[in-house]
């Protein structure tokens, strides 16, 4: 019987922050980039999606984007495993979809270990509904509505397009997340429940680490997740790419793509790169 990796294994290879020297820097890098996003281009902030204390997006609108108009619409989720970062620490990666003429969506959500990972599930849902609902009159295109997410964000992309969008409520379309992009996403839960640094925060039992894992559950019925992984991410990272392609089938995960040289915290630079391979990914699911 194969035994169990140990739990230094798992913080070597989940811990992807610890494995980069220069995270401070690329995180101010992060701040000062989102800063300048707000600043120059036009914005709503912190715009209530529910009642709870920090159930709040930001909307980035392209300059001319007005009540008639129907662009596309791009709902970014930030990572940090579910317990750290905020909107507002990756509003630049809005800069170039709305630059292109889509509006981008940053959503918040609570923190663990404040709130479960079921509970930021259930958040996304309500943000992404909210979107859905209230959209057009930024100028979007509700029928045109993308998901993305980096990290846990691309865990969190990946629920938005397995949700069941009918059962949430009556007015909500079936396939009512038309795509989603998973840039190093976790896609089965029941690695981090053995990750030291990470299992405190998160509380996840086996029953729930299966519940929340989208690889294990049916492949949605549209589609399509594209999921990315940079190079020089660890192992773990790559196989949970591999994984969700796997347990959905090539027809819904059509893409399943290493970035050479980029490591967990850079390759989300490609995604607000124009030019680069990621950023052509998201631009072509938006039609832009």
């Amino acid at each position: 019987m194969s035994r169990r990796p140990s739990p230094a294994w798992h913080d070597a290879q989940y811990d992807a922050r610890a494995a980069i020297p220069e995270q401070a820097a690329i995180r101010q890098g992060w701040a000062e980039r989102s800063a300048h996003t707000r600043a120059t281009r036009r914005c709503v902030l912190d715009v209530p999606y529910g009642t709870d204390a920090g159930e709040a997006l930001d909307i980035f609108l392209p300059a001319h984007a007005h009540a008639a108009t129907r662009a596309p619409v791009l709902v970014y989720i930030h990572g940090g495993y579910w317990r750290a970062l905020d909107k507002r620490d990756q509003s630049f990666v809005a800069a170039p979809f709305v630059d292109a003429g889509a509006v981008v969506v940053l959503p918040n959500h609570a923190l663990a270990p404040a709130v479960s990972v079921r509970h930021i599930v259930l958040q996304l849902v309500r943000a992404v509904a909210w979107v859905h609902r209230h959209i057009a009159a930024h100028g979007g295109d509700p029928a045109r509505l993308i998901v993305a997410g980096h990290s846990a964000g691309g865990h969190l992309a990946a629920m938005m397009l397995a949700c069941r969008w009918a059962a949430v409520a009556p007015d909500l379309p079936p396939a009512l997340v038309h795509a989603a992009l998973a840039v190093s996403g976790v896609f089965d839960l029941e690695p981090l429940r053995h990750a030291p640094f990470l299992a405190p925060d998160l509380k996840l039992s086996a029953a729930e680490a299966r519940a929340l894992s989208p690889a294990r559950m049916p492949p949605p019925p549209g589609g399509p997740l594209l999921a990315v992984v940079g190079g020089a991410e660890s192992a773990e990272f790559h196989r949970q790419s591999r994984l969700i392609r796997a347990a959905w089938g090539e027809v819904v995960v059509p893409v399943c793509e290493v970035l050479p040289g980029r490591h967990h915290m850079n390759v989300l630079h490609d995604l607000a790169e124009p030019g680069a391979r990621l950023h052509a990914l998201a631009r072509g699911l938006l039609g832009v």
